[in-house]
């Protein structure tokens, strides 16, 4: 039987070129250009959009414009939600922590003494203590809540952040 293949590419390639630049740029360069906090919440520039043509060009203009600002929320949506769910952050540390431990060990036994592990035996160990802590832990719960949570505060930003003059004018055709 053979295993299964999945086309990578051919899924890829419908995004285009848009994410491209994402998986080019750093994490500094990334957060580099940031707008200020009082052009980010600028309350004068809040109105409701006439239609939905007004929502689509504002949500296209400030998802470019403020893509710094919207990537510096989800990181803090993020750690506020690992920092509300203990068992998670537990789980990831523990996880993290013995995946490095056991690379440490390069491949030698684990000796404690009274008894001794190879590195088969404390990768199953791990796998055995983490799975059913991650269960509990509800990490599917937590990945819907950031989606959700991510999405109404950038697409409602988004959406209800009117263009600054200067751009609105420069749409419209003469």
């Amino acid at each position: 039987m053979s295993p299964i293949q999945i086309p990578v590419d051919a899924i890829t390639s419908r995004f285009g070129e848009r994410f491209n630049s994402l998986r080019s740029q750093s994490l500094g360069s990334r957060f580099a250009n940031l707008r200020p906090i009082s052009e980010f919440l600028d309350v004068k520039r809040v109105s409701k959009p006439a239609n939905f043509g007004e929502v689509q060009s504002r949500v296209n203009y400030n998802l470019s414009y403020f893509s710094s600002n919207y990537a510096a929320v989800f990181a803090m949506l993020s750690i506020y939600s690992l920092l509300t769910n203990f068992m998670l952050l537990f789980v990831i540390i523990l996880v993290t922590g013995g995946l490095y431990g056991i690379g440490k060990l390069q491949g030698r036994d684990l000796d404690l003494g009274f008894a001794r592990f190879n590195t088969s035996q404390l990768y199953t160990g791990l796998l055995i203590v983490a799975v059913p802590l991650g269960f509990l832990a509800s990490p599917i719960s937590t990945v819907l809540w950031l989606i959700g949570a991510t999405g109404v505060c950038v697409f409602g930003h988004a959406a209800f952040l009117d263009k600054p003059i200067e751009n609105a004018f420069s749409e419209e055709a003469v």
